[in-house]
Order: structure tokens, then sequence, then C-alpha cells
């Protein structure tokens, strides 16, 4: 099957021959991966990039390179989740208030210089919010785009006492600086999902701009107005983080036992049985006889085939 690959993989083909350096190659591969179609065809091209970029990690790390230190972010819980947004925009302040990590906070320009992560705490699962530094400070560009190509969903940070379309216009404009675009917005970049956080809602114009916002993106994002403040909207922002990432929770139960409702397995939505069963283990995958189901089956412990799509707070029962 032909690769049929797009121009955008071709230009970033043309940046990783050119590149002079290792985070160069590595950033040029990321988006080569990203951009790079999902079939049969591309599967060889795609098993050696992954060679050419855990070979170009491991070199830098022995040089003391960027990617193998505090650039590279190592993706834990159940979700990566970048914020971006201008200097001053209460991205840090959201970090500290929603996941108790403690970035630098301050009234100056440019405060954070490196992505600092947090576990926020969703029900019964940690999703990681990366604080990133502003996406306006072009001295973090060098590395910057990789590691937002890396995260899950991108997290716009908009702060109310502001301008906020001009906010937009300027993030959505840094971003594709970074060669990088975001969901409902025509782009020839690689295309990340996105939601709209407005921060310090508790401010003297918030309402109207919030509403400014909300008309002019609110049927492209989702959208939600927080306070760390009054700590208004950070419940809401919880769910709708958790939403953004397209992730749904299953939970496991042997035969004769109740089920193991304090660990998750954590899998795309859309994800079938066999799909949980290689999660959980390939063996299960493998030698998988039959599996009930208690959720969204028609009723409890039915039965159900291997292409069975879960939902969202199923229990599932594997016999091998």
């Amino acid at each position: 099957m032909p690769a049929n690959l797009p121009p955008k993989y071709h230009e970033a083909e043309r940046r990783y021959r050119d590149a002079k350096d290792h985070d160069e190659k590595v950033d040029a591969l990321e988006e080569m991966m990203a951009v790079m179609p999902k079939h049969k065809g591309t599967d060889h091209l795609r098993a050696d990039l992954r060679a050419r970029m855990a070979k170009l990690t491991t070199e830098a790390q022995k040089k003391g390179g960027r990617r193998g230190s505090i650039y590279n972010i190592h993706k834990e819980g159940a979700g990566q989740v970048a914020m971006v947004g201008l200097t001053n925009a209460g991205k840090s302040s959201l970090v500290a208030i929603m996941t108790h990590a403690s970035p630098d906070i301050g009234d100056w320009t440019y405060t954070t210089k490196i992505p600092l992560p947090g576990m926020m705490e969703y029900e019964d699962i940690k999703i990681q919010l990366l604080d990133f530094p502003a996406v306006d400070d072009h001295s973090a560009h060098s590395w910057m785009g990789g590691a937002l190509r890396r995260a899950n969903c991108l997290m716009l940070v908009i702060d109310l006492g502001r301008d906020p379309l001009v906010q937009m216009r300027d993030v959505t404009d840094e971003l594709e600086k970074l060669r990088i675009g975001i969901a409902s917005r025509p782009s020839k970049w690689d295309v990340k999902q996105a939601i709209i956080v407005c921060s310090k809602s508790d401010s003297a114009k918030a309402k109207s701009n919030y509403d400014s916002l909300k008309r002019k993106y609110g049927d492209q994002f989702a959208v939600v107005s927080t306070s760390t403040e009054d700590m208004s909207g950070l419940e809401d922002l919880r769910q709708l983080v958790f939403d953004a990432l397209d992730i749904i929770r299953v939970y496991t139960k042997a035969p004769g036992q109740k089920a193991a409702m304090n660990k998750p397995v954590v899998l795309k939505a859309g994800s079938t049985v066999q799909d949980g069963a290689k999660e959980i283990h390939k063996d299960f995958a493998r030698e998988l006889k039959y599996t009930a189901i208690w959720g969204s089956g028609k009723y409890d412990n039915q039965q159900v085939k291997r292409d069975h799509v879960l939902a969202d707070g199923d229990i599932i029962e594997f016999h091998i």
C-alpha cells in the first residue's frame, strides 16, 4: 500500500534534512509523525522515524541536550494537557490551584521559563497539566513546538481582564509560528484539539469580555470561565478537560469477585472489548473466550463480542 504522504510531511522532512542540531531534528521528526497518515502503507516508515527519534534523543541525553532534561516532560496519568497563553494570562495560578504544583507566579512578564507539570484530579483518575512559558516568549520557541505537539490537548488560557479577541488572535498566530494549528481553525500545520479557559472571571470587564469571546468562538470550542480568587468554574474546568481528552474509564472484575472500582483502565473513546483486553495484557486479547459486561450491555452480566464498543463506567469480566 503506498504511503501517500501529504505536503506537510515533506515540508517537515526538508526541515529534518536542514536541521543543525539534535533538538531541531527531533522537532521535525515529531511533526513528520504527527502529520503522517495512519494506515498499513506507513507502518514501516513510522517504525523508522521512531527508531531515528529514539537514537537522537539518546544522543542528546548523553550530551546533556535539552530533550533529555527539563524540556521533555514524561506523560503521566490519563492524558497530558498543555496550557497555552500570553504572558500574565493566569496559567500558573490555574496550575497551582488545580494541581497543588508550585509554579512561579508574578506580575512581571514571562515568569514561567520551563514547562512545569502538575497532576489534576478528576474523580478517580489524574490528568497531567503542563504550565508552559508564554507562547509569545520567543526565547522558548526553539523547544516549545515539539513539546506542544506531544501533548494530548491544548488549553488556551485567556485573561478576561484584557481584550479576549486580541488575545485569541495573538495566541493562534504564535501557534502558527510554531507550526501548530488548533481544531476548528484552518491551518497548514499539525492540528491539535483545544479548549478555551477564561481566567480572572472576577475582574471588572470579565462578563462583557466573556460574552464577546463566547459569541465569536463558542460554536468552535468548548469555553469555560474561571477564577482562582473565588474558585468559580474550576469543577466545570475539570469536566471540560476530561471531555476534551476523549477518553473513557472501564473497570475490571474477576469472576465471582467485586469490580476494582478504584483502578480504572483508561482507553480512547470508541475502544472495543478487544482494545480493553490488549491494554490489560496481550495474553487476554489472544486467549479471550468471552467477556461479560455491566453497563453498556442490554442487561447486566451480558456476554458481548470482541468488537463491542465500550462506554465510560463499564465493568468488564474477561474469561480466558
